[in-house]
Parts: structure tokens; sequence; C-alpha cells
């Protein structure tokens, strides 16, 4: 696929096709995005594919009004969260140095990189999937401790941001929002 067909002609869903996403695609998904650069190969993001009944339905109560025909009409609502102790794992991703120790002992340093990895391994997701064929729909309308105390209620695991994907419904999408020309967001220095 063309740069295009990941930015310039991808599109922002709200509406999806009746066409299930398979846990397959949603494993070749996520074994693309995991190898999208994080700081010290911490991976701090953790997805939750809400794709049953049952989950949608613990999901729903969770999002803002505006939000729940968009999520009832996507296959998979990603839940894109943070793991509070993801430097648990560093020995195995970043065995070289004891990172462990760095990020255990420093809530506020552990804190830092997920605020900043968390979303970006989110936006590697939307990446993946649009290349895999998928439209996304992301969104931040919802009420993060609801999520977390229905999905999450150990605490570890803290939601960031959620995703619907699918095939999305072509008809009805309303003309593309413009964007910011170079000149207004860039600095070369």
């Amino acid at each position: 696929m063309e740069l295009s067909g990941l930015f310039k002609d991808a599109r922002t869903f709200g509406d999806f096709e009746d066409r299930a996403v398979s846990p397959e695609l949603l494993r070749i998904l996520y074994d693309s995005l995991k190898w999208g650069p994080t700081s010290a190969n911490s991976c701090p993001a953790r997805f939750v594919f809400v794709t049953s009944p049952l989950a949608k339905a613990r999901l729903l109560p969770c999002v803002n009004a505006g939000n729940i025909e968009k999520v009832k009409s996507a296959p998979v609502t990603a839940i894109i969260a943070g793991d509070t102790r993801f430097y648990e794992f560093m020995p195995q991703l970043y065995p070289a140095r004891d990172f462990k120790a760095l990020f255990q002992n420093n809530e506020a340093s552990a804190k830092d990189l997920i605020a900043r990895n968390v979303p970006m391994q989110g936006a590697y997701m939307i990446i993946a999937a649009r290349a895999l064929g998928l439209d996304c729909g992301p969104m931040s309308g919802f009420e993060s401790e609801k999520i977390n105390a229905e999905f999450f209620p150990d605490g570890r695991w803290k939601v960031n941001f959620i995703c619907n994907l699918g095939y999305g419904a072509k008809a009805g999408q309303h003309s593309r929002n413009p964007r910011l020309t170079f000149d207004e967001a860039c600095v070369i220095d």
C-alpha cells in the first residue's frame, strides 16, 4: 500500500459494515504493530479487542452518548491501555540493561514513559490496521474510570483511548475536514 492509503486517502469511520474481523487478522495486526519503536523497547501498551456481544454490552455504558452507535456498529473496539507495571517485562525486552529497577523505583519516570509510548503504540495499531485493509475510528469520548473498573479491576492496566476497527461504511461519509499546512504546523530550525 502506498503512503496515501495510510494517511491522505484514509478516513476516520463512525459507521461500519456488518462484516466480522477474524481473530487471525487481529493477531496479524498485533504482530505487526509490536515492531514499532518505543522508549527502551518498553512496549507498555496493552490491547483488549472487544468483539463479543457480552463484552460490547460491558463497554457501551462506558462511552459517551454520541459514541454509542459508533461502538455498536464496529465489529471490534480496541481498548488501548497502558500497563502500569510494564517494567516487569524489561528483562525480557531489554536484557542488556536493568531498566526494570530504574522504572520500578521511579513512579514519575514510569508514568512519563507510559504517557508518551502508549498513544504511540496505538498510532502504530491504526497504521497497521489501515495497511491490513481495516478502517479505524479512534475516539476519546468515554469515561476512563468506568472502562478501568469494568475491564481492568485490578488497576494494573489503564485505558488511554479506544478505537473502532472494521470495514467502514462508505455511504453517507461526510467531506473530509481540512488539515493545517506545513507552514502553519511546522518550523525548520
